[in-house]
């Protein structure tokens, strides 16, 4: 008796890329539909803007806060795997696009853009330009694709290092940012704003 195998199905694992790359082009026409900028109004398109408390912030390609992004695709990976570890990758890949796409569309919205500049350092935060928003889903994308490459151990140290990073050098990161936004602290503002 043969013992079968199963097999891949390409053209299954490319629907999951049409999805992911459907998803992106999707957030990219709801964010210039809620009158987010294409660019930065600026003018310009930096591959690096460093300067956290500028108009440039959140407008360029990549930013301090791109690490965050890149944390973000560490993290939905390990759940993937955790709760999806059966389906294929790139499923849990578009999945991953989704949510990352999902938060950038509501980040943009009056709402947290107002929460933002009341309980963060981040007082005259304008919300992200399209550009912005899409290179932050592709830093995500990339932190997938890093930790679907890393053993769990070098994920987990990769994500502390990148946290560990942005809070020398801009006093803020992820694990803040998450923090001001639900629950925000006067010390920790007061401390992210150099008092």
């Amino acid at each position: 008796m043969a013992t079968t195998f199963p097999t891949r199905n390409p053209s299954h694992s490319a629907h999951w890329w049409w999805a992911t790359l459907a998803i992106v082009a999707v957030a990219a026409l709801v964010l210039l539909a809620m009158g987010r900028a294409p660019i930065c109004t600026c003018g310009t398109v930096k591959l690096w803007h460093g300067t956290v408390q500028s108009a440039e912030n959140s407008q360029h390609l990549a930013d301090w806060y791109s690490l965050s992004h890149i944390v973000h695709g560490l993290i939905f990976y390990g759940l993937g795997w955790l709760t999806l570890r059966r389906q294929p990758w790139q499923m849990r890949l578009a999945l991953a696009a989704l949510v990352e796409a999902a938060w950038e569309v509501l980040e943009n919205s009056p709402i947290i853009i107002d929460r933002y500049r009341a309980v963060t350092i981040a007082l005259g935060y304008e919300g992200d330009s399209v550009v912005n928003s899409l290179a932050d889903i592709g830093w995500m994308l990339l932190g997938f694709a890093i930790a679907r490459r890393l053993p769990p151990w070098a994920t987990l140290a990769l994500g502390i290092a990148l946290e560990i990073v942005a809070l020398v050098a801009i006093r803020d990161n992820l694990t803040l940012n998450v923090w001001m936004l639900v629950a925000p602290s006067d010390a920790v503002r007061s401390w992210q704003a150099g008092a």
